[in-house]
């Protein structure tokens, strides 16, 4: 399997769920809670900050509170994700490229008039 490349925007994640320790599922609930991966820093700094709760259990909170469950129901992880993206990317390629011959006939996507159809003007049709 070829290994595919990673978008900044997933990379972002990566990266922060490295720097903060969190589980793929962390991730995943972080990312539909619509959370900024850049700013964990200030959510997570509960050692300076006794009143604040540890980065996880924030998150699960979060999402606990706003969607009723504790965890989502299906965890796909940053990689996972990046190469489902991948693959429909190429797919609908693919279907793109299949739709656009399939259309063109072979011309070039040009419409091609008849040789000897003659041109209509409104003169023409007026007998001037």
């Amino acid at each position: 399997m070829a290994k595919t490349s990673i978008s900044r925007e997933l990379q972002k994640w990566i990266e922060a769920r490295k720097r903060f320790r969190l589980s793929h599922a962390h991730v995943q609930m972080a990312q539909q809670l619509g959370l900024n991966p850049k700013k964990f820093g200030s959510l997570a700094n509960h050692r300076q900050e006794p009143w604040k709760v540890p980065l996880p259990e924030f998150i699960e909170h979060l999402y606990e509170k706003r969607f009723g469950k504790t965890r989502p129901d299906v965890v796909v992880s940053i990689e996972e994700m990046a190469e489902r993206i991948a693959r429909a990317k190429t797919e609908r390629k693919a279907a793109r490229r299949q739709r656009r011959l399939g259309q063109s006939g072979g011309a070039g996507g040009l419409t091609v008039a008849a040789p000897d159809a003659a041109p209509t003007t409104a003169a023409a049709d007026a007998g001037g």
